[in-house]
């Protein structure tokens, strides 16, 4: 089978191995189609930690960093009884750089991590349930404190992890869903995929939103602290904490009152909320995949969202 292999900054391989078998409690899948991870892709490419206290190595595992991705079960492995061959899947979690990746033809997942899917949508509606599912998270706590139905909810940062808690937070009742990002392009992208509004946070804001509370509820999905600072200061009463920390945040005397949320994890239950927002039409995961192209020209992908060309690749392992 091919599986590619980052061997150094921005240079890569393909290379041809066995097609693994899976184990106890395991399933191979045939990988239909795998979605760029914008922040592991160009992070690697760059050599550049993704968070605190994390360093690459070259040669990279062959197959990562791909983990958004769908396709069908090829085999299963002793003591697998839920999933069977034939059986359309994604890979809902992220197993860790340390084993093969999805940028593969074929990729051993454990069973758990394998989340059947329904027919009817395209590889392109579901490759990237991993990144809804870390969404889910946040956006599912977000709920159960009453933070988003009726409220006037932001998104911070309208990448596609903004997109998608935007859509989140329309499919759970907000009254009104505001985005905010620097890039104009972003905005313009997430005013049709999600958000009612999308503002430059610093660009100024209309009259009827005050700086301290231009939204009620939030979610921050860019990680620098300069962003959360900002949301921080427009935000009435609670945010949740998506975007990779790479700094410390400051709680300050003038955020009293405010409910900061941090991230729980990764769980199954928010995967398969993903998966009902999807086949429902009330999460539409599509227009990410800019363009889709052969694992033989990954380096063309990555370039492209470097260049802000693309939101997200979508990789075709048998083309």
């Amino acid at each position: 089978m091919k599986i590619l292999q980052v061997t150094a900054p921005a240079e890569f391989q393909i290379l041809d191995v066995p097609t693994p078998v899976p184990g106890p409690g395991q399933v191979l899948m045939r990988v239909e189609a795998v979605n760029t991870c914008v922040q592991w892709d160009l992070h690697l490419r760059h050599n550049e930690p993704m968070f605190i206290g994390h360093q690459f190595t070259y040669p990279y595992t062959p197959g990562q960093p791909g983990h958004e991705a769908t396709g069908t079960i090829e085999a299963v492995g002793p003591q697998v009884t839920e999933l069977q061959p034939g059986d359309r899947v994604c890979s809902w979690r992220d197993q860790g750089h340390h084993v093969w990746g999805c940028y593969a033809q074929y990729v051993i997942l454990e069973a758990a991590n394998a989340l059947p899917i329904p027919a009817g949508l395209g590889p392109e509606y579901w490759a990237s349930l991993e990144l809804a599912m870390c969404l889910g998270t946040p956006m599912r706590n977000l709920r159960e404190v009453g933070a988003i139905a009726g409220k006037r909810f932001g998104v911070m940062g309208l990448g596609p992890a903004g997109v998608i808690a935007a859509q989140m937070a329309k499919a759970e009742g907000a009254r009104e869903v505001v985005g905010f990002d620097l890039i104009p392009e972003r905005r313009e992208f997430a005013r049709h995929h999600g958000c009612d509004l999308c503002l430059d946070p610093h660009g100024g804001a209309p009259g009827d939103f005050p700086a301290r509370a231009t939204v009620q509820a939030a979610i921050e999905c860019n990680g620098a602290r300069e962003s959360v600072q900002w949301l921080l200061d427009h935000t009435a009463e609670t945010v949740a904490l998506f975007g990779v920390q790479r700094q410390d945040y400051t709680y300050e005397p003038r955020h009293a009152g405010l409910t900061v949320l941090g991230y729980k994890g990764h769980f199954r239950a928010a995967a398969e909320y993903s998966r009902e927002l999807v086949a429902s039409g009330r999460l539409d995961m599509s227009p990410l995949a800019t363009l889709q192209l052969p694992l033989e020209r990954y380096n063309e992908g990555i370039e492209l969202l470097e260049q802000r060309r693309a939101w997200k690749v979508l990789f075709q392992p048998w083309a």
